[in-house]
């Protein structure tokens, strides 16, 4: 009998030791499982953007991405192939009007995000390149901006990250609160969709916030967002100018087809039956491409960031965020 329980005993304890090995070798097929299942959940559009981004981030917190590179990859061609899409839901004329109203808008806001941008990596002591690439993603496209700009700067793979890190991070947060605060002001859709594609840093963001409050403010709100997206060119040339670099400049081709969609939309009648599918596939994807940019916000990604550099995108973005949101208010700034 003693010798009985002496062998449970050993049983058991064996069982408990190797119980966390157990589940260290189960936890990358149970993240792959969840990440799939996740992903074909946001294209059901059964999922809101916020919702599917909160997912996708609580994943990345939660687990080792199992296809990080493929995500990041994909969630760039995605987010293209969607803006594009959605060019089909748009009419020409609206866009044209958009366009107008919000370059001088566009022009004026970069301007004060470049400058106020520099100052405070200046006091903050943000070291390197990611004073700049933060104050970049910050005033014109998020990741996109810095994408194009962190070549010019010859930025190393360290300020890479650290500047896509705290961007992406205000970005998902920008999604998350924008519509409440909208809502909590009474923003007509005009206003909150300027507001959007003014002070939120990346397009999938601006185009989730703008379709949560509603179908005016997301033809606003990515429109003006996309002419603010073209001050990557003239960025990027006068930085390689100072920096006399000869690294290539990238121009975001896929603005160009979304004002094709808008086209085809507006004058060729015959394809009115399919305007409608494409314009709600591009909506379901941009839902699923938030999810993908989620996952890759990760515990790494946090501590990578640091406290200087955040701070100086929270310090940036909440300055952008206030002003244009009071001259809005104000109505010195309408569309």
């Amino acid at each position: 009998m003693q010798v009985n329980l002496a062998a449970s005993c050993r049983l058991a304890v064996a069982h408990v030791r190797l119980r966390p090995h157990t589940l260290l070798s189960v936890m990358p097929a149970l993240a792959k499982i969840l990440f799939f299942l996740a992903l074909v959940l946001s294209f059901t559009g059964l999922l809101s953007p916020p919702i599917a981004l909160t997912i996708g981030i609580l994943f990345g917190l939660c687990f080792a991405h199992p296809y990080a590179a493929v995500a990041r990859t994909s969630a760039r061609i995605l987010l293209q192939v969607c803006v594009v899409a959605l060019g089909f839901g748009m009419n020409l004329h609206e866009v044209l009007k958009a366009g107008r109203s919000g370059f001088v808008y566009t022009a004026l806001g970069i301007s004060f995000a470049l400058l106020a941008g520099l100052a405070l990596g200046k006091l903050l002591r943000v070291r390197g390149n990611s004073s700049f690439l933060i104050t970049a993603g910050t005033a014109i496209c998020g990741g996109s901006a810095i994408a194009a700009i962190g070549p010019i700067l010859h930025a190393d793979d360290e300020e890479m990250s650290v500047s896509l890190g705290t961007v992406f991070i205000l970005n998902s947060v920008a999604l998350l609160i924008f519509p409440p605060i909208g809502g909590a002001l009474r923003l007509s859709q005009s206003q909150f969709g300027l507001w959007a594609a003014l002070a939120i840093h990346d397009t999938s963001s601006v185009v989730g916030a703008a379709a949560k409050y509603g179908p005016e403010a997301l033809i606003i709100g990515t429109t003006v967002k996309l002419a603010r997206a073209l001050w990557i060119v003239p960025l990027a040339l006068a930085t390689a100018a100072l920096k006399r670099s000869k690294s290539k400049i990238q121009f975001p081709w896929f603005i160009l087809f979304f004002c094709l969609a808008a086209v085809l939309n507006t004058y060729v009648p015959a394809i009115s039956p399919f305007s409608h599918s494409l314009f709600t596939l591009g909506r379901v994807g941009l839902t699923a491409t938030l999810f993908l940019i989620g996952t890759g916000i990760s515990r790494a990604t946090l501590k990578e960031v640091g406290w200087r550099p955040l701070l100086q995108g929270v310090l940036l973005w909440a300055a952008v965020g206030l002003v244009s949101l009071y001259f809005i208010r104000a109505g010195m700034i309408a569309m």
